[in-house]
């Protein structure tokens, strides 16, 4: 940030926002840069006033009005002059300070005069959005990371090392300075040294700042879900290779279609404990705000908390029903520019975040939403095959300590989730399963003209979860062969 900040000032940009959430961070770099440039630097904000270096504050200069003048009188014929306005984002409201801010920011080009407004969020005003240019002051990287993990961790056996200090690393990535500190010294009150765990805890309290965010926790992995033997593969090979190469060769994610109950969330809950990464699920419905602007900066600031939170797993659940008035007639656009931010998201972020984004009515997704490099591929879970079943139901007979030897019902174009059902029934009720069986209704029967029009859209336009390669609908050869008309000859 600081190069870029250096650049504008240097090019004469006189309105500068600069969003940092460690405020003494941000002053102390702006100061380095000012000292080695020799430009003179005045700070603001309500509780200390004005503070000019070599001067003596003057009554009223708590003032941001007083504050906004003053920096005409640090101006030099041949110099230039910046002034800091810490949280200054508190007092646009009013149209008086909008309007001196304005007036400044177009005056500071005579006398090379630069407004800095040093905020946590960015809510500059209609009136200021062209005159301004947004920088964010950078989180530590992993170098100054090891740094602050090095002054906390004073005693050798204290601080990890090799593969285990990667794992903190990756844990603290996306922390301020003061959290990292924080996080370390919990770990080593509770451990008496660093462990990526006690990173995690602290972590995850910027998720119950943000409504929309809920991190799974769970103990499945890919040993308690049958089936899917493809996707599974997939999907641990893609992340694990991932966590190893360069950026640009990050997994970015995939689309999960299926009827309901065929395994999508369970799957998606338990690739995070399979390859040991958290889950981070994302309710947009929680997004939406009743004021002007709001469900956009809320979409934009839960993404930014899924970037602070990666290497993780982003799990969007029927994501057709998310965006469902995108098309903006209902809502004045909103769902539209809120699509529209997740889009450009999925396209451009660079955190090492594997979204997964699952849905049960292909109709109602846009196009441009599984388009090639917003997801790595596009599964179609179909209904499981006898062999998948009979591994699902040795799953569930063991976590409901049911007798094996019984007979099972018939099964045929049962999901996962209905024999399930037929297993906790059969054990909430005490009876065998062929009668708890009596109480489930295939959703292939309840549904069936959705289920049969969902296979054939994604007979050769998806990937199978099942088997490595594209998925076809069952019995798609023969039918077509019964469709082909004998020759006349």
């Amino acid at each position: 940030m600081i190069d870029r900040f250096a650049e504008y000032v240097r090019a004469c940009f006189t309105g500068l926002w600069v969003t940092s959430h460690e405020h003494q961070d941000a002053l102390m770099a702006i100061a380095q840069v000012c000292h080695l440039e020799k430009w003179r630097l005045a700070t603001w904000d309500i509780e200390q006033g004005l503070h000019i270096p070599g001067t003596e504050i003057e009554e009223g200069a708590n003032d941001p009005l007083a504050a906004i003048r003053a920096v005409n009188s640090l101006a030099t014929p041949d110099g230039t002059a910046i002034l800091v306005l810490q949280n200054f984002h508190r007092f646009l409201q009013s149209a008086e300070i909008v309007q001196a801010l304005a007036q400044q920011v177009v005056a500071g080009k005579l006398n090379r005069t630069i407004v800095v407004v040093l905020s946590p969020i960015v809510q500059l005003p209609v009136e200021l959005e062209k005159l301004f240019v947004v920088l964010e002051h950078d989180l530590p990287n992993r170098a100054q990371l090891t740094e602050i993990a090095i002054g906390i961790a004073t005693e050798e056996a204290e601080l990890p090392t090799g593969e285990n200090l990667d794992a903190v690393l990756d844990a603290a990535a996306g922390l301020t300075r003061m959290e990292a500190e924080n996080a370390f010294s919990l770990s080593l009150v509770r451990h008496d040294r660093i462990t990526p765990e006690a990173v995690w805890e602290l972590k995850t309290q910027s998720l119950k700042k943000s409504a929309s965010l809920t991190l799974h926790r769970g103990h499945g992995d890919f040993n308690s879900l049958g089936g899917l033997a493809a996707l599974k593969a997939f999907c641990k090979r893609a992340l694990l290779q991932s966590s190893r190469g360069p950026q640009a060769q990050r997994a970015r994610g995939v689309l999960l279609l299926s009827p309901p109950g065929c395994g999508k969330s369970e799957f998606c809950k338990s690739l995070g404990n399979e390859v040991g990464r958290p889950v981070l699920i994302l309710d947009v419905g929680r997004l939406m705000g009743s004021l002007v602007g709001q469900s956009e900066e809320q979409t934009r600031q839960a993404l930014n908390v899924i970037d602070a939170m990666a290497p993780c797993v982003v799990m969007l659940d029927e994501v057709e029903k998310v965006f469902a008035g995108m098309n903006g007639s209902g809502d004045s656009g909103v769902s539209s520019r809120m699509f529209g931010t997740f889009l450009s998201w999925l396209n451009d972020h660079e955190s090492d975040a594997f979204v997964v984004c699952t849905a049960n009515d292909v109709s109602r997704l846009p196009p441009e939403f599984g388009r090639s490099e917003r997801f790595d591929g596009i599964f179609f879970l179909d209904l499981p095959g006898h062999e998948e079943k009979q591994t699902i139901w040795n799953i569930y007979l063991s976590m409901f300590m049911i007798d094996r030897e019984q007979e099972r019902p018939a099964d045929t174009d049962w999901t996962g989730a209905e024999i399930k059902a037929c297993c906790r029934l059969s054990a909430l009720l005490d009876v065998p399963l062929i009668q708890a069986a009596k109480n489930v209704v295939p959703v292939a029967i309840t549904a069936a003209e959705s289920i049969e029009h969902l296979r054939t859209w994604a007979s050769g336009r998806c990937l199978s979860a099942h088997q490595a390669g594209i998925y076809r609908r069952p019995n798609e050869g023969k039918q077509r062969r019964r469709n082909i008309k004998p020759s006349n000859n």
